[in-house]
């Protein structure tokens, strides 16, 4: 067993049941190939439990701070993080997050970058759309519904692959197709 399926099961036995997470739609995750899973972002939970609900491994960008710690760093880095400067344009995370599409892996992003206080998904920044329009990955939306409160469910809901064909023709800015997945996104939550 990987140092990542230990971790996962791990966080499953804690978050699972306390939270009440129930997952939708896994099967819009292509079983191989690139893909990147967009969520909107509401807790500092939402990594683990959007981790734990795919099928496949994810690849997450952490922001640069939450590796200073050894230990913390340590499991970060052995559950495919990968830390990414906040607030300016960090060359190395991009680079990175190209090579984890190429080897095709699953990219793990949360488009808001950072958390909503409100629950309201709030517009998302183009570095979603920039590797969508970089790459040849599949992209998921995500929506994480409910709240992180004992006992009260929680779903997390895969949407159908957001249609990227045209948006890649068009020549669509990364902003407009980070808006179009945040778009999807919202829908999904709308409907659940």
């Amino acid at each position: 067993m990987s140092f990542y399926q230990f971790a996962k099961t791990v966080v499953k036995i804690f978050l699972k049941p306390k939270y009440k997470v129930q997952s939708y739609g896994t099967e819009n995750i292509p079983t191989e190939g690139p893909v990147i899973i967009c969520s909107n972002h509401i807790s500092n939970y939402d990594p683990p439990i959007v981790g734990i609900t795919s099928p496949r491994p994810i690849h997450f960008m952490a922001k640069e701070e939450l590796f200073d710690n050894k230990v913390f760093g340590f499991i970060l880095r052995h559950v495919n993080a990968f830390p990414i400067k906040r607030g300016m344009s960090d060359r190395n995370a991009l680079r990175r997050g190209l090579e984890v599409l190429k080897d095709g892996h699953v990219l793990g992003l949360f488009p808001e970058g950072t958390r909503s206080k409100t629950g309201e998904i709030k517009r998302g920044l183009a570095g979603a759309g920039f590797f969508a329009l970089r790459s040849k990955a599949t992209i998921v939306p995500c929506a994480i519904i409910g709240q992180y409160k004992s006992k009260a469910p929680l779903k997390v809901v895969y949407g159908k692959p957001v249609e990227m064909e045209t948006m890649r023709s068009n020549k669509s800015s990364a902003q407009e197709v980070t808006d179009a997945i945040m778009e999807e996104i919202k829908k999904i939550k709308e409907n659940h």
